[in-house]
């Protein structure tokens, strides 16, 4: 299991736990180095943190969440970039040019969904940053994954307090999320381990209900009707065939739908199926996904991927209607109106934009898909400053899969957005020359499922998401 957990990471990169005190108190202690950096670290109201500040700071101040951690996750260190610790160019890179970085573990190790906890942390910390350091002149709050989430709510909620927000492989719409999440782990129940007795909300048995679903995946794989089902479930929530991000795309179907399924098992039933229920249940105070009146006929004639399963089916010599009509059938899940309200006040952004906003999202990312981008881009269409936010896509697979040059070409665009007002040229041709120029080893790009780095050459490009299938408003 920790095997399969590590591999899950929908969110972001391992981190670690620093010395946390007593719920109430503030624990701290600095270090400095001989270059006049100082790291300052310790805990506030059971929130780990961590503060780096170079000799020379330029006022600038840029404050990093994290992603979605499993509860049970190992911690490895805490990271105030999209790379661990230990091998974080960007870091590096930003304290060197006299950038300030802080970032919170948030409460409970960081484990869970943390929202509610991390928009108290990080502003509890931005104050600490103030007090110990000195007030910035200019922040920018930065997350991957489910802490892409939380950068936009800071500054949504905190205007006046961000100049800017800088987000990669952002899970934006976590309502919409755990909705698809059901719909995936409902198709698999129903299709591929009928009778079994699985729990994919209110679990009675987490860990019995993931084992059975993760059984239910590594049996189908076996045989192509079994491939074709699990091609099914994924297409209900968009999920690209596409888990390597060091490899290109694989363009057979065996292989694609085997990608596939590694999202499906280390994401979507590992990482947030009924494990992650008991945690995100108990925080809501009740269940907040429901698949009542979903029409998973028109779902997948909605879907992006919809092609990909006819052809599955039609090779497996399998009756795609009859399996439609079987999930028709089948009882459906129910939300708890209170666990819903929950969601939006702690998760689901307005797309309000009292700063610019720059995103990056990797094509392939299967964890957190790229149709939130979408989705956020409507928010703000609704709500915002279109003008106000841009959004970068990098042609790999894999979750969070971007290099140090990445994600410093996406930060020094925000940088000269707040500075001079307007976006520079964010074309694919300007991107890559940029990540391009900051050579080795700023061009290693971490692979999750293997927690392997290897140099990869810049790939932003032009993209269009799909639409997502589920989302909460």
């Amino acid at each position: 299991m920790q095997r399969g957990l590590r591999r899950v990471v929908l969110a972001g990169l391992l981190a670690g736990l620093l010395g946390i005190g007593c719920a109430g108190t503030a624990v701290a202690s600095t270090t400095a180095d001989t270059d006049g950096r100082r790291s300052l670290t310790g805990s506030i109201d059971g929130a780990a943190y961590r503060i780096e500040v170079p000799e020379r700071w330029n006022g600038t101040l840029v404050l990093y969440s994290h992603g979605y951690y499993p509860p049970g996750f190992p911690s490895f260190g805490l990271p105030v970039t999209n790379r661990p610790p230990d091998r974080s160019e960007t870091e590096a890179w930003l304290l060197e040019h006299g950038y300030a970085l802080a970032a919170s573990q948030f409460k409970e190790g960081g484990t869970g969904y943390q929202i509610e906890s991390a928009l108290q942390d990080q502003t509890a910390l931005l104050d600490h940053f103030s007090d110990a350091v000195g007030r910035p002149r200019r922040t920018v709050a930065t997350g991957q994954s489910l802490g892409a989430t939380i950068a936009v709510l800071l500054a949504e909620r905190n205007p006046g307090r961000f100049d800017g927000v800088a987000t990669m492989c952002g899970g934006y719409d976590p309502q919409g999320m755990f909705n698809a999440v059901l719909d995936m782990n409902f198709a698999i129940k129903t299709l591929l381990a009928p009778g079994k007795d699985i729990d994919l909300v209110r679990p009675r048995d987490a860990a019995a209900s993931t084992e059975a679903l993760v059984q239910a995946i590594q049996q189908a794989l076996a045989t192509p009707q079994g491939r074709a089902r699990l091609s099914l479930a994924g297409a209900f929530n968009n999920v690209v065939g596409w888990y390597d991000a060091h490899g290109p795309q694989p363009i057979d179907l065996t292989g694609s739908i085997r990608q596939q399924a590694s999202w499906l098992q280390n994401a979507y039933v590992l990482g947030l199926g009924p494990g992650a229920r008991v945690d995100l249940e108990r925080k809501a105070g009740g269940n907040p996904s429901s698949n009542a009146g979903v029409d998973y006929r028109r779902q997948l004639a909605r879907s992006a991927r919809k092609d990909i399963v006819r052809r599955a089916y039609g090779e497996a010599g399998l009756s795609l209607r009859d399996d439609l009509d079987r999930l028709a059938d089948a009882p459906r899940i129910s939300a708890d109106p209170g666990a819903v309200d929950y969601m939006y006040r702690y998760g689901v952004p307005q797309g309000r934009t009292p700063a610019p906003v720059i995103t990056m999202h990797s094509t392939g990312d299967g964890g957190a898909v790229p149709d939130h981008e979408r989705w956020y881009a409507a928010q703000v269409r609704r709500a915002g400053d279109p003008g106000k936010l841009r959004q970068l896509y990098v042609g790999r697979g894999n979750h969070c899969s971007f290099s140090a040059a990445d994600e410093l070409t996406e930060l020094r665009t925000l940088f000269q957005r707040i500075e001079t007002g307007r976006w520079p040229d964010t074309s694919p041709e300007r991107t890559n020359q940029e990540s391009a120029a900051f050579g080795d080893p700023f061009s290693l790009v971490l692979d999750l499922g293997t927690f392997t780095d290897a140099p990869m050459p810049p790939a932003f490009t032009e993209f269009t998401p799909p639409q997502p299938l589920r989302p909460s408003r």
